[in-house]
């Protein structure tokens, strides 16, 4: 990994190196335990951050109030082995780190602007004006070079959008929104071809040298952009090859060795080369593990005495870029209906603009009613078209069930893992999230139940009165909105869109067994009496039945045929429900779906590790920085070879200083 930092400041490290139903239900919790104890491990953020419950930002005595947007708050980190922690001796502040991470997850049908501007409005509710957010949004869209694209839609896998290092400078600008004064991006350059990636690196060099401390793991970086780090630091399987500034620094280290760079050959190629295991061969596999273990051995007897930083450069900052007061301060994210309504309003542009997704569950909700149509075509009063209604009541069920589960299954996970990232900011809480999403869909989610209806009742010929109709396709709407909430719960409960599209359909396969067609609700044993009143399948056969059944009246010509509806709903041990009955039974499971999803979000959140700050009381006065020959950079003298490195207060931007192994 290669890491950067502040310029000639920043410590930058880089590394190269029985039965069908109990078959179902033991999957599913399998997949659940799966979910609870594969969840992310603990990761490193600062208390402002981390703490999503009151986010208030505990000190050690006194407080600092957070710096103005777009001030940037300089602090020095300090690495022991792989513990990080703050420490910044001129001040008594808090500070903001930001984690860019690997993959770029955006809403898709969202502009570049759009995006950056509703982050700002949850993150930075100080902002109150719309001409002052703008004109953040405007400075931060220059500073980061995303002027060109920023009305464009950041789009997917399925809509074009803006290209892969546009997305990687999207994801900075969306954590410079907060002024952080750590930045620590991984692998920013995945994915993006030579161009991209050094431009990527070009904004992060531009990011170090206005004053944050940026830290970044890379592989294999072109000569362009190895020649823009600070620092470096080589792992190699976990061990210290090299730490100490970029450029030629290394080669003369390696050099000593008798590993000499050749002439025109990139140098990060040739460290790469230098610190890898060959595995081709038992015999290359031998030497080079030799040749590397040679290396860490030789510099951790050298770092055990001293070790490199970037010289400092002394510069003055305005004495009114950060006011500091004795009180704790509590970052405020703004109300719960102020975060409803800017939820509210992205969700509902991200439901309304996915024009791909939309068009085709319309085909398919026409197709599908044309099909069912064709096949169940006007039928009559005969004694047959009993069980034709209930055939097609039946499929009309399962197929609005499906169609909504399957659509939330393949889209949830995905969203999760942004909601997951933007609630481990602090910038809004689970309730108004799950709200909102709740009602920007409705419009839509109703639309298609709608279409399947409207071409489906007139084909069929099934009970011809307004009114019937009406409640058919009400009913169907609010099956819908049940199984979109019960995807919505398969896919907080397992950690990828491959498992929940397994997991949803087993489970829904449960239900269609226990709908009322197949298996009747008096026959049903007594250990799964539960199941049918929780399948939102058969409430809504249920309600579907009673709709066209009732008051119909059949032909007949023997005594014992079925000459009325009600006595078909009797068969179905229906007799004497009501459709009022069906449509609260089906708000009762969309409620229990969605609380399930709350608590499963909630169970699940990241969990991240409190950084706490150093002993200072025990720290013994600090070595001073010594200039050496050559122009090479100071080193840092240690008094004992277990004494902690602490750096110069030259500057107030403070240098990464790291530690060798205890």
């Amino acid at each position: 990994m290669v890491h950067f930092g502040a310029k000639k400041v920043g410590k930058v490290v880089a590394g190269f190196g029985g039965s069908g139903v109990g078959q179902i239900l033991v999957a599913m919790t399998a997949a659940l335990l799966l979910r609870l104890f594969s969840g992310p491990g603990p990761a490193m953020l600062p208390e402002n951050e981390a703490d999503n419950d009151d986010n208030e930002m505990a000190g050690d005595g006194d407080g600092g109030e957070a710096p103005p947007a777009g001030k940037v708050f300089p602090m020095t980190i300090r690495w022991r082995n792989i513990t990080c922690s703050l420490s910044d001796k001129s001040s008594k502040s808090h500070c903001r780190i930001a984690y860019v991470r690997q993959e770029d997850l955006f809403f898709s049908q969202l502009t570049v602007r759009e995006t950056l501007s509703l982050a700002a409005e949850l993150q930075l509710p100080e902002i109150c004006s719309v001409e002052e957010r703008d004109e953040y949004i405007n400075n931060l869209l220059f500073k980061l070079g995303l002027v060109s694209c920023a009305d464009s839609n950041v789009g997917d896998a399925k809509v074009r959008g803006i290209s892969g290092g546009e997305k990687k400078r999207l994801s900075l600008a969306c954590e410079l929104i907060a002024s952080p004064s750590v930045i620590f991006a991984d692998e920013p350059t995945t994915g993006l071809d030579a161009f991209q990636a050094e431009k990527v690196v070009e904004t992060l060099q531009q990011l170090a040298s206005d004053g944050h401390t940026v830290i970044c793991s890379i592989h294999q970086p072109r000569g362009s952009v190895y020649a823009k780090f600070d620092d470096i630091v080589l792992l190699t399987e976990g061990a210290l090859v090299y730490a100490g500034p970029a450029h030629d620094e290394p080669l003369k280290h390696f050099s000593k060795f008798g590993y000499d760079c050749p002439a025109h050959v990139n140098p990060a190629e040739f460290l790469a080369d230098l610190i890898s295991i060959d595995y081709s061969s038992s015999e290359s596999v031998y030497s080079s593990q030799k040749r590397i273990d040679a290396l860490v051995e030789s510099f951790t007897q050298q770092s055990s005495a001293i070790l490199y930083a970037s010289p400092l450069i002394k510069k003055e900052l305005p004495k009114n870029n950060i006011k500091f007061s004795k009180k704790i301060i509590v970052k405020k994210k703004g109300g719960w209906s102020r975060q409803f309504w800017l939820l509210l309003r992205r969700a509902w542009m991200q439901a309304f603009r996915d024009g791909p997704t939309n068009k085709v569950r319309a085909r398919m909700s026409i197709a599908s009613a044309i099909i069912f149509g064709s096949v169940f075509w006007r039928m009559g009063r005969s004694q047959t078209s009993i069980q034709d209604r209930m055939g097609l009541l039946q499929v009309t069920a399962i197929n609005t069930a499906m169609a909504a589960l399957t659509k939330t299954v393949g889209v949830f996970p995905k969203e999760r893992a942004i909601v997951d990232r933007e609630r481990a900011k602090g910038s809004y809480a689970l309730g108004p999230y799950l709200l909102s999403k709740l009602i920007a869909e409705i419009p839509v989610g109703a639309a298609f139940p709608l279409m399947f209806g409207a071409v489906l009742y007139p084909m069929a010929r099934l009970h011809p009165t307004l009114s019937r109709f009406g409640k058919f396709c009400g009913i169907v709407t609010a099956e819908s909105f049940a199984a979109s909430a019960m995807g919505l719960t398969v896919g907080a409960m397992v950690p990828t869109t491959e498992a929940a599209m397994a997991l949803g359909p087993s489970l829904m396969t449960v239900f269609i067994v226990f709908g009322g067609y197949y298996v009747n609700a008096d026959n049903t044993p007594i250990i799964f009496r539960w199941i049918p009143r929780v399948s939102l399948i058969r409430w809504a056969f249920q309600g579907l039945s009673i709709n066209e059944f009732s008051g119909l009246q059949f032909d007949h010509q023997h005594s014992f045929d079925i000459q009325t509806g009600e006595q078909a709903l009797e068969r179905l041990s229906f007799g004497g429900s009501r459709i009022r009955d069906t449509v609260a039974a089906q708000s009762r499971i969309l409620l229990f779906w969605y609380c399930t999803t709350y608590l499963l979000l909630e169970k699940n959140k990241p969990k991240y590790q409190k950084l706490e700050p150093p002993p200072f009381e025990h720290v013994k006065p600090q070595p001073q920085l010594e200039p050496l020959e050559n122009d090479q950079p100071p080193l840092i003298e240690q008094a004992k070879p277990n004494q902690p490195l602490e750096s110069t207060e030259i500057d107030p931007i403070g240098p990464f200083i790291l530690e060798g192994a205890k």
